[in-house]
């Protein structure tokens, strides 16, 4: 720093001009000018969109190498900066913002920078700023684009966070559901359609249906990742592959797919794949089908938590924390709520990406920043939100006589009666309770509709939820 409290700076010169860049960054010019260009958000690309884009760079760098078109020792300098990167020792080296240049050039460029720069270091100990022998452009960047590298790393990013993160919390979701499903299931309740009364069902009944959402939710979500599986790097500007060895793409994506267990595979249509972010745009419609699916279960388990006094209170969840700053005593489903809140910012992702994804003209998609930040945060707040989801409030959920108390109480109850007696006495029968504040039974028995023995068989509410 100088005396004037000002940071100590280095010339930088490309095709535009010079331009100053802090004297102990590891990024260059372009990311100096990136950083300056769009002060909007002070978002940057997440860190697994980082970890992608530089173990592309090392396996680029790998393949390089054996195709013999860089130097070993400096292809090892950049994959060794290159793993650096990916391990999250230089992330304050990355201060894009995701509100860039569309193609993601800033973002690439960035990695370029600190991995050249580094490699230097490693190779001859700097000074930063000189690329020499290691360039940005012609030597990390070779063969590629940052037009298939931005899309194949948002590609890569998500299909990690999708396999390693959000599945295995779903998986533990839909087994917490499972075993409240088995711990719940001679809990007999009121069934209810359009919010009304209807017939009983059992507890555990409802919450194999919770898990049923989560089974297909994880069906779903393997499928996303199919289709992510499939990346455009080797098309480089505009598909052609122009700048580019036939084999650079496989062999480099070999080394990507060794190191995070994930199996990738070049497109085998270029032209679709950097003009398009369809994979994404389908991806992200399952991530909010999932989101749609938590919500359904929030919201439920919400409703049959309510009370204790003037509502359901079927269901005991959770005290977490005092609910009111002026109602003493108070507790609220926050869990439940915390949940909701995550549908609803995924559901707005969806729409960013929906939008990203017509955004395509000839060539080139121009919102790859964007899609890959929602797309991951996505994803992000799904895994920590089911997380929470069965941690502090499925797996402490307790059933209360509340449920099994109204059944007895509900009108619907009478249902079966509609086979023995017909349908419009038994309504009679119902509509009677409904008016003197009495069960059905005790209507049937006072009116003499069956004898008590055979109206104690038609009135089983067990055998009315089935096996």
């Amino acid at each position: 720093m100088t005396t004037d409290g000002h940071l100590l700076t280095r010339t930088e010169r490309d095709a535009i001009g010079d331009y100053q860049v802090p004297a102990d960054a590891y990024y260059g010019i372009d990311t100096a000018r990136a950083r300056d260009n769009f002060p909007i958000s002070a978002i940057w690309m997440p860190r697994p969109f980082i970890r992608a884009l530089a173990l592309l760079k090392r396996g680029a760098a790998f393949a390089n190498r054996d195709l013999e078109l860089v130097d070993p020792a400096l292809a090892e300098a950049i994959a060794a900066a290159a793993e650096e990167v990916a391990l999250g020792q230089w992330d304050d080296q990355f201060l894009v913002d995701v509100f860039q240049t569309g193609s993601g050039t800033s973002t690439n460029m960035n990695a370029n920078e600190v991995i050249a720069n580094r490699a230097n270091e490693i190779l001859n100990g700097g000074p930063k700023g000189v690329y020499n022998p290691v360039h940005p452009n012609d030597h990390v960047n070779r063969g590629q684009s940052s037009n298939d590298v931005i899309p194949t790393a948002m590609h890569l990013a998500a299909l990690v966070e999708l396999q390693h993160r959000l599945l295995p919390a779903i998986y533990r979701l839909e087994a917490a559901l499972q075993r409240k499903a088995a711990e719940f299931d001679d809990v007999v309740k009121t069934g209810r359609t359009h919010l009304m009364d209807a017939t009983p069902i059992r507890l555990g009944q409802e919450f194999h249906g919770y898990a049923g959402q989560m089974e297909r939710a994880r069906k779903r979500l393997t499928l996303a990742g199919e289709g992510l599986r499939e990346v455009p790097l080797g098309g480089t500007a505009v598909g052609t592959g122009v700048n580019t060895y036939p084999e650079f793409a496989a062999r480099a994506l070999a080394y990507v797919s060794e190191w995070e267990r994930v199996q990738l595979r070049e497109t085998t249509n270029h032209f679709q794949a950097q003009s398009t972010i369809d994979a994404v745009v389908e991806a992200s419609g399952h991530l909010r089908t999932v989101a749609i699916s938590m919500v359904k279960i929030a919201n439920d388990i919400r409703l049959m938590g309510s009370g204790p006094r003037a509502g359901l209170y079927e269901l005991a969840l959770p005290a977490l924390q005092p609910g009111s700053s002026i109602m003493p005593g108070k507790v609220n489903p926050v869990i439940p709520e915390a949940v909701v809140q995550v549908a609803a910012q995924v559901v707005g992702n969806d729409a960013t990406i929906a939008m990203a994804g017509q955004w395509g003209f000839f060539e080139l998609n121009t919102m790859f920043p964007v899609a890959a930040y929602n797309l991951l945060q996505s994803i992000f707040l799904l895994t920590n939100a089911a997380t929470v989801f069965q941690e502090k409030c499925i797996d402490g959920l307790e059933a209360t006589e509340n449920g099994p108390r109204m059944v007895e109480e509900g009108l619907s109850i009478a249902t079966p009666l509609a086979n023995v007696i017909g349908y419009d006495r038994t309504a009679e029968l119902a509509n009677e309770a409904f008016r003197t504040r009495k069960t059905v039974r005790q209507v049937a028995l006072e009116q003499g509709v069956l004898p008590e023995a055979e109206l104690d068989a038609v009135l089983d509410a067990r055998k009315m939820t089935g096996s």
